[in-house]
């Protein structure tokens, strides 16, 4: 009796785990009918079947968890097991935790049909304001045209602003150069003998130059002579 009592607990448990396990995956499916993007006014097919499923479910697993509290009640060896005590009671909290779950994502449901029906609602009585007051609705044409010019002024003014900093940017580095240059040059003329050797080497380049244009020039009045 002992035996058969133990093999039926353990069945009774792999099903009611099996059963929580399609629990989880259907609360997922659930979950999606809200995130869509356009949610239908009423529930869809496939919603109400996910629905009806869980449903069933959860119905399943209670009576599941009733055969397993008669089973542990009938036998003295079995209450007396302190941890069949504790996956019974797990069991209770996961159903318990189910239901409430259910019961969140059945509103969190209503909820986004309710906003999307009222933003829907919202829609048309403006389009049959404006059907209504051709007016209006060129006034408003108007003012959205208003606001797109404003915004292009923005971002032109904006870039304005932009090139203005970088060009005083640029002239703050020239005046920075130019102060840089001023010292080198002073400090150049403080230094006994450091101008003249700058003079020699600014002299030694022009007479390279010369140098290098007359055999430039020598060479091409050749290459004329011989053509």
């Amino acid at each position: 009796m002992a035996s058969s009592t133990g093999t039926g607990w353990a069945q009774l448990r792999q099903q009611a785990r099996s059963l929580e396990t399609q629990t989880e995956t259907l609360f997922h499916t659930y979950s999606q009918f809200a995130a869509v993007p356009n949610i239908p006014a009423k529930p869809t097919e496939d919603e109400r079947q996910t629905e009806s499923k869980l449903q069933d479910i959860l119905e399943k697993r209670e009576t599941l968890v009733s055969q397993l509290t008669r089973l542990l009640d009938s036998e003295a060896t079995l209450t007396a097991s302190a941890l069949k005590q504790n996956n019974l009671s797990r069991h209770r909290e996961i159903l318990q935790e189910h239901r409430r779950e259910l019961s969140r994502l059945r509103s969190q449901l209503q909820d986004a049909r309710n906003r999307a029906n009222l933003l829907s609602n919202v829609r048309s009585d403006i389009d049959a304001y404006h059907s209504s007051n051709p007016e209006a609705a060129e006034a408003d044409y108007m003012l959205d045209e208003r606001a797109r010019i404003d915004n292009s002024h923005n971002i032109a003014d904006s870039v304005l602003s932009q090139a203005y900093a970088v060009n005083e940017s640029f002239g703050l580095q020239r005046e920075s150069l130019a102060n840089i240059s001023r010292r080198i040059t002073g400090a150049a003329s403080q230094v006994p003998g450091l101008n003249s050797v700058i003079g020699r080497i600014s002299a030694k380049k022009r007479r390279d130059g010369i140098i290098m244009g007359s055999f430039i020039a020598f060479c091409f009045l050749m290459f004329l002579y011989f053509m």
